[in-house]
């Protein structure tokens, strides 16, 4: 089975401007997520770029950019499938290359780490799904059962139009849990990009990658703020991986050097 990591770096951001090559704990932005790429279980890792300063860092750091992406593909209104069909074809059309499978990875999610990767690849190559979606558990307070919304009379409601009164006191007794997408990766099959319905990511059978301890890796970049708190916490995050490196490493065996014993001078008494 084939499948390829897909990064999407466009030159047009707004708020940040070209924060995919910005220089984010060292590196580029976009070098943390291909690196991390490379070091996982895809088979191919590719940059969709329309800027030229992308392509060339990307590249710098083992990318393939086999394409620049066309304008009419890079506006900031334009939505995920489209790009990554453009991607699919070239491989398919000018590479003869067929891919099973196309992994998202957004370079605005740098903290994700191999092991999410290939725990993802893991699940999808059991088979039997469409896509695989990472995410995080909900937290109560943002789960719609305690989401409150204002109705167009003004009446205050749950989500949904539920009275309030039936409003759920413990989290425990939630009918179900819920889940939140966190952008750490999308693996999908290529067909689901040409639905005739709706062209999409996900398809009809899904299966969640549920992150653990995913408040250490959920990053989303998409103001100056979300830059600085991610990079503070991207820091730690490879501080405690290079403390853990270090211990893991056997300390070489210390070359003990023989003493030797210095010659003893003989007294000029001994001498006589």
């Amino acid at each position: 089975m084939k499948v390829v990591g897909v990064i999407l770096a466009r030159g047009g951001s707004k708020s940040i401007p070209l924060k995919n090559i910005r220089v984010f704990a060292g590196k580029p932005l976009i070098a943390w997520t291909i690196e991390t790429a490379l070091e996982s279980g895809l088979d191919r890792v590719l940059v969709s770029t329309d800027h030229e300063a992308i392509a060339r860092v990307a590249r710098r750091y083992g990318a393939e950019v086999p394409f620049m992406r066309p304008q009419e593909l890079s506006t900031d209104t334009m939505g995920v499938e489209p790009v990554l069909r453009h991607a699919y074809e070239h491989l398919r059309d000018v590479d003869g290359y067929h891919a099973d499978a196309l992994m998202l990875l957004p370079a605005t999610s740098p903290t994700r780490r191999v092991f999410h990767i290939d725990d993802m690849l893991d699940i999808y190559a059991r088979g039997g799904v469409d896509s695989v979606v990472a995410v995080n558990e909900t937290p109560a307070n943002h789960t719609p059962f305690w989401t409150l919304t204002r109705q167009e009379d003004g009446a205050v409601t749950l989500y949904g139009g539920k009275p309030l009164k039936h409003i759920h006191t413990r989290r425990q007794d939630f009918p179900q849990k819920c889940y939140a997408r966190n952008d750490l990766g999308y693996i999908l099959k290529p067909e689901q990009l040409y639905d005739d319905e709706k062209p999409n990511l996900y398809g009809n059978k899904v299966e969640l990658y549920i992150v653990k301890d995913a408040w250490r890796y959920e990053a989303d970049i998409n103001t100056i703020e979300d830059w600085h708190d991610s990079e503070a916490k991207f820091k730690k995050i490879l501080a405690e991986e290079r403390k853990v490196s270090r211990r893991s490493v056997p300390k070489k065996k210390q070359k003990v050097a023989s003493k030797k014993r210095p010659a003893q001078r003989r007294s000029k008494a001994s001498k006589r």
